[in-house]
């Protein structure tokens, strides 16, 4: 018998650490230990309901579990073979609790790929990786197939990169492959930079030989003997994983020399980046990792003709490469019948925001908006009517209600104003304010330009400063016709990747969400009500029954009147906190 428990950064953080001792205490304390192993995995994916354990093999799925009630699962599972009920999944709409995560609307429509054995093995052991096929796609190619051959596998599973751009993974390996040079590089950008984006991350943290394997592969195929894998310093459980995971792969022959006797030599090292977001770009990465500025640099020449110290490199992110094996093992064919024509495959996503079930999801490319955010997600949290989602990060686009029915694929979401990006998927209310959102996404993007090039430097400058002036109610028509313009001009005229979708949150949310810019513009009003200087607080007259209680806890002062008296707001002074709204308790102050 097997106690799994999600050992992810976000369940740690809920001291699921701390339940795995508990859990290894109550077994030793009735003599348990040799018969119930405890596992510590990676991510369940199902993060708003952590920490999680799964008692196999009976299935059954414990959800937010804390560190007391260890002694309840040992006791009355274990022991007296009773499920803790309370502790069972409910389901929010049938109200009946379920104990097989098979039968969860959150992972019905999911199929696993990347994510195979993320929540199933232990990943500071690489003997459970070899248990589930690890390393066998390794020994497949390396004995069995040319280097062509294989790279045509990969080719024909119609795998794209993806971090973003959803480059043909193949085609990368096969220009690598055919460039000359005395010494070659296969690198993984780990470098997950974006807002709610923790796709890599999980991954990295629940499976990290995946990605080792994957990058053997890729060597082998390009003739590349060194391999890096750049990742940011802020995943210190993922670092400490994946150095685990290279020392154990090099105890078992499968990193290193003469790889499974056939004289292929492969090694990895890990680079740590410092956090800023435009090394996700291929060729700042590669700048960072040789010591210098992360700045990016015109292409070509592409990394796949000179890119780390100026020899052909391969660079693929960490779900690219944790797809690698799977194919290899079942085969192109099998991998090109799932997604659909032009994307191929499952994508993981990072489901957050303002949805109900919070967490890492994988689904076959052409799976619907709607069915991510209303049947695998649960709809919106509260009750509130869904507004709009943010898929590809800062550099996405915002979509509404009427693309909900748009089957996910790299092609589709930019024809919709978005884009795939690594895979961040953000979900607002009608309490959301699209130009606020707009003008957050400008202010990181602001923050993390490199400052290589003018129009990304200045420009997004600019649309910032725009943003800012309409969210005060400064705005006119002039800066709406400014904010189109400049938009055109930074997307089509800066260097990368970073630049160039930039505007695309003020692109979109304006063409989706205009009449919210012509309400700040001509009325000086914020239809969410999220734009303070546009709040105006007031009192209600006939319900204020002057208790002083908004007065009390006015940080400013600016509230007047007597005990038992009407109230007033000086509006030259106030703050628009907030605090005399929620303080009060007879409905006597409201938001104009």
């Amino acid at each position: 018998m097997q106690l799994l428990i999600c050992g992810g950064t976000g369940c740690r953080a809920s001291e699921s650490n701390v339940l795995k001792d508990n859990l290894e205490k109550e077994l030793k304390k009735r003599n348990l230990q040799d018969d119930v192993q405890v596992v510590e995995t990676g991510c369940f994916g199902f993060c708003e309901k952590g920490p999680i354990v799964k008692v196999l093999p009976d299935n059954t799925f414990y959800t937010e579990v804390t560190p007391e009630d260890a002694e309840r699962i040992v006791g009355e599972h274990l022991v007296k073979g009773r499920q803790v009920t309370d502790l069972l999944y409910t389901d929010p709409e049938k109200k009946e609790k379920i104990a097989d995560s098979k039968h969860m609307d959150f992972y019905k429509k999911q199929i696993r790929i990347a994510l195979r054995n993320c929540g199933f093995i232990d990943p500071e052991n690489i003997d459970d990786y070899i248990a589930r096929d690890g390393y066998q796609a390794l020994g497949k190619v390396i004995t069995e197939m040319t280097p062509e051959e294989a790279i045509n596998e990969i080719k024909e599973s119609g795998l794209r990169g993806r971090g973003g751009g959803g480059f043909p993974a193949g085609l990368k390996w096969e220009l690598t492959r055919k460039s000359q040079a005395d010494q070659k590089y296969v690198v993984c950008n780990a470098d997950e930079g974006d807002p709610g984006a923790f796709m890599d991350r999980s991954i990295l943290e629940g499976d990290a030989h995946s990605v080792l394997e994957a990058m053997a592969i890729c060597g082998y195929c390009t003739d590349a003997s060194k391999g890096l894998i750049y990742i940011r310093a802020e995943y210190p459980l993922a670092i400490n994983r994946l150095k685990k995971s290279i020392e154990q792969a090099r105890e078992y022959g499968l990193l290193g020399d003469n790889i499974f006797g056939t004289g292929f030599n492969f090694d990895v090292e890990l680079r740590y980046g410092a956090g800023a977001f435009v090394c996700g770009e291929e060729t700042a990465l590669i700048h960072s990792m040789e010591g210098e500025r992360g700045e990016p640099t015109v292409k070509p020449p592409y990394p796949s003709v000179s890119g780390y110290k100026g020899k052909p490199t391969t660079v693929n992110n960490v779900e690219t490469y944790a797809n690698v094996p799977v194919i290899i093992n079942k085969g192109a064919k099998w991998f090109a019948s799932i997604g659909t024509d032009n994307s191929k495959g499952t994508k993981v996503f990072a489901l957050a925001g303002k949805v109900n079930n919070v967490g890492l999801i994988e689904v076959p490319m052409g799976t619907t908006l709607r069915e991510v955010i209303f049947d695998i997600g649960g709809g919106v949290k509260d009750g509130k009517k869904f507004k709009s989602v943010q898929t590809g990060g800062p550099s996405g686009g915002c979509l509404t209600e009427k693309h909900l029915d748009t089957p996910i694929d790299y092609d589709n979401l930019i024809a919709s104003g978005s884009m795939m990006g690594s895979g961040g998927m953000i979900v607002m209310d009608e309490d959301d304010c699209m130009v606020s959102v707009a003008k957050y996404y400008l202010d990181f993007t602001v923050e993390e330009s490199c400052g290589k090039c003018s129009p990304c430097r200045i420009g997004n400058k600019r649309l910032y400063e725009i943003l800012d002036k309409i969210t005060k109610g400064e705005g006119t028509h002039e800066d709406l016709d400014k904010l189109r313009n400049l938009s055109n001009v930074i997307m089509d005229a800066s260097l990368c990747g970073l630049g160039q979708t930039s505007p695309n949150p003020v692109m979109s949310t304006m063409d989706n969400f205009w009449d919210e810019y012509i309400a700040h513009v001509e009325k000086q009003e914020c239809p969410a009500g999220q734009c303070k200087d546009l709040l105006r607080y007031e009192v209600v007259p006939e319900n204020c029954v002057g208790c002083t209680a908004c007065a009390r806890n006015c940080p400013v002062n600016c509230i007047s009147g007597e005990r038992k008296q009407v109230h007033e707001i000086d509006q030259s002074v106030c703050i628009k906190c907030g605090a005399c709204y929620e303080k009060c308790k007879f409905n006597a102050i409201r938001i104009v």
